[in-house]
């Protein structure tokens, strides 16, 4: 039988990882926090000792009190079946029930004080203490030396060996984040029209562009069949999407909901550039509103990756995404001040503040090899999350089973967690008139042509999904996900990924506007100006889904019902119903050509000319049924009737 899911239950599957385990020596006044140490802190991947007077940011998370009523309750709030069903509680009746008390924060926060450290942030939940220092401060308050490390090219850093505190504050902290570099591999799952062309300088599509799918064909034989092959679309617009799903026709708007999205920095440019798209769109735009989490570590790094500007095409993405599928709902972005320590930070505030009642969020780790450390938090976070009835969507990743990147059949994290709403991508071909015309599983190999012929296709991306190794099959999941699923990933059940599915090929991406820096030319100077552009990924197919949930929402607050909360229970039901589509892959491959600029901006150093394919992935494949590419499906015409019951 398989067992059902338990957050708690981490612990079993991860020998003593985040439990506290006293000092060997007897009596002590300290005791020692195993699993805040990232896998790759070994001495095989050793480099040097980290610099002892470099500053420090971190957080050290407290865990809510009576942790199995926690989840049981965001278990009975999202259960359509639950007599609780909808009964949230507000931000301060959580606080109230389960925030660790004054006394536990200020023990922590004394502690700190007496180690050297400043002292920056605490929220209203009582979640984390922010403090910082220095490494050297750091090393003697938790009681280890800190090394750097390199992985997957980075040099990071991390404490060399497990971390200990004293005794009397063990027993209520759950973790620290920000002691080690394990965000620095967060990722954002987006795919511009070419992975290799950053928002910022300018990427712009080559043409030809057709206007809807079929329009224009290209005139290169077709490797996988006789049919003519099409160029690829020039991105769909809200009108194309809301079409091909059925939503055209309603009056829904999302008005009264409230988004969040979450991401690194903020684009200077967004409002702007929404205003224009919105009107390119023939839409009203929406004056969105920025925050920056307090308590985040707003300090540059020493040598670490920073790519503000790589952020700002997803932030863009996020906006534009939202705002053409739910024109009425305002949109709350809120951003951490660099991209690698601070997402949880963000999350907290968002949940704690219950700034939205839905969520998205389209980052996240290529894999579940992380410290326990690192996960418990933001596992407590989801979990408030669900007990007020908030909406949390992470997009399932980009590299299918993540084989080819990290060595290993994985699923992305936090898309795993049992609590959020996993939201995988699919390709859409949508036809004149917007109407829906097929669906395939996204996934893509490339060609290049020669000159003559198609050279052989490579892997290139496609929809994440799989089975967690972490986290146990959920309830809404049992009978549901096939057990060759299961079979297929060689490690027994597990929460499997993703839930829902939505458009995230980039061959028939979304179009989006932003400003870019380009180049001079013959015909136009450099600087910087607004111009729209192709993209997708799951990071495409989350905010999506958001803007569709918060049509349910409005729907909802209209017949006096609850809000939607954590979604899955009440999209599991509709598995197999006429709400959503069963993607299930043609026998024959799909494929679509694009040409590509060779300096990605305009012709004077070229073109390419390569052909996609639309439904070719890695072990993942698509069935009958839920899968774990595509999940139960994409929407259908009665899709938000059918979550608005």
């Amino acid at each position: 039988m398989r067992s059902r899911t338990s957050i708690l239950g981490i612990v079993a599957s991860i020998a003593l990882l985040g439990s506290v385990i006293p000092a060997l020596a007897a009596p002590s006044p300290r005791a020692t926090l195993a699993g805040n140490v990232p896998p790759w802190a070994k001495s095989a991947n050793f480099k040097g000792a980290a610099n002892a007077s470099d500053s420090i940011g971190f957080r050290v998370y407290l865990g809510w009190n009576n942790g199995s009523a926690v989840e049981a309750l965001a278990k009975s709030v999202s259960d359509p079946r639950s007599a609780s069903y909808g009964n949230y509680l507000t931000a301060q009746q959580f606080r109230q029930q389960f925030a660790p008390s004054q006394a536990q924060v200020n023990a922590v926060q004394s502690w700190l004080r007496s180690q050297g450290f400043s002292i920056v942030y605490t929220p209203q939940n009582n979640h984390y203490v922010s403090a910082e220092g220095t490494i050297a401060q750091a090393a003697a308050a938790f009681g280890t030396s800190f090394g750097m490390y390199s992985v997957d090219g980075l040099t990071l850093r991390s404490p060399s060996s497990d971390i200990s505190v004293p005794a009397s504050i063990a027993n209520a902290v759950t973790g620290v984040i920000g002691l080690d570099d394990v965000a620095q591999t967060v990722h954002t799952n987006n795919i511009k029209a070419d992975p290799n062309a950053p928002p910022s300088p300018a990427f712009v599509n080559a043409p030809p562009l057709a206007d809807y799918w079929g329009q224009l064909t290209a005139p290169y034989p077709n490797p996988y069949g006789s049919d003519a092959l099409p160029y690829v679309p020039r991105g769909y617009t809200p009108q194309q999407i809301n079409g091909a799903y059925g939503l055209g026709n309603t009056t829904l708007d999302g008005s009264g909901v409230s988004v969040a999205i979450i991401d690194a920095y903020a684009s200077p440019t967004v409002q702007q550039d929404l205003d224009q798209w919105s009107s390119n769109r023939g839409m009203a735009s929406t004056n969105i509103t920025q925050v920056v989490a307090p308590g985040t570590y707003n300090h540059p790094e020493r040598g670490l990756r920073q790519d503000p500007q790589g952020w700002y095409g997803e932030e863009t993405l996020d906006v534009e995404a939202v705002h053409g599928m739910a024109p009425g709902a305002h949109i709350v972005y809120v951003g951490s001040p660099n991209n690698f320590q601070d997402l949880d930070a963000a999350l907290n505030h968002v949940v704690d503040r219950h700034l939205a009642s839905i969520v998205t969020n389209s980052y996240g780790f290529r894999t579940e090899l992380l410290p326990f450390g690192f996960i418990k938090p933001y596992e407590d976070t989801i979990l408030q999350g669900a007990i007020e009835g908030i909406t949390i969507n992470f997009s399932s990743g980009d590299d299918n089973d993540e084989s080819l990147v990290v060595g290993y059949k994985t699923v992305d994290w936090p898309a795993s967690s049992p609590f959020v709403t996993a939201v995988g991508g699919t390709s859409l071909a949508v036809g004149a008139n917007n109407t829906y015309l097929f669906e395939t599983g996204w996934g893509t190999t490339n060609r290049t042509w020669s000159g003559t012929a198609w050279k052989p296709a490579s892997w290139l991306y496609g929809s994440g999904g799989g089975v967690s190794r972490l986290f146990a099959e959920p309830w809404y999941q049992v009978g549901v996900v096939q057990d060759s699923v299961f079979a297929a990933q060689g490690h027994g059940s597990g929460r499997a990924v993703p839930d829902v599915s939505a458009l995230g090929d980039p061959q028939t991406g979304y179009l989006i506007g932003q400003t870019q820096t380009f180049f001079a030319t013959s015909a136009t100077p450099a600087g910087a100006r607004y111009s729209e552009y192709r993209i997708g990924g799951t990071s495409l197919s989350s905010p999506i889904m958001a803007g569709i949930f918060a049509l349910a929402n409005q729907a909802r607050s209209a017949s006096g019902t609850a809000e939607l909360g954590f979604a899955n229970p009440m999209l599991y039901s509709l598995n197999g119903s006429s709400a959503v589509t069963d993607i299930v892959d043609p026998a024959s491959t799909v494929a679509a050509v694009r040409i590509n600029y060779n300096n990605g901006e305009d012709a004077t150093s070229g073109t390419s000319v390569r052909l996609r394919t639309m439904n070719q992935t890695l072990s993942l494949h698509t069935t009958p049924g839920w899968d774990d590419v595509t999940g139960i499906g994409t929407p259908t015409s009665t899709f938000v009737g059918a979550l608005s019951k």
